[in-house]
């Protein structure tokens, strides 16, 4: 196979020669522009909510069928 995850151009960013402090000093800078906090809030709604859904319908399905059946 031997095609890696990583895209070639990707692999210059993601050095692992960079040091801790280099990594921390790198996205501290990083300035989210006007709708980014926006956009995050709602992809982590897109992404959680479906599985807290289905966690909440099966802790009440099983009450439901254990006790209140």
């Amino acid at each position: 196979m031997g095609h890696s995850m990583i895209p070639e151009k990707f692999k210059a960013i993601l050095s692992k020669n960079k040091t801790k402090k280099e990594l921390d000093e790198h996205y501290d800078n990083i300035e989210l522009e006007k709708g980014d906090f926006l956009a995050m809030v709602i992809a982590a709604i897109i992404t959680f909510l479906p599985v807290l859904i289905i966690i909440l319908l099966v802790f009440f399905g099983a009450i439901w069928l254990f006790l209140i059946r």
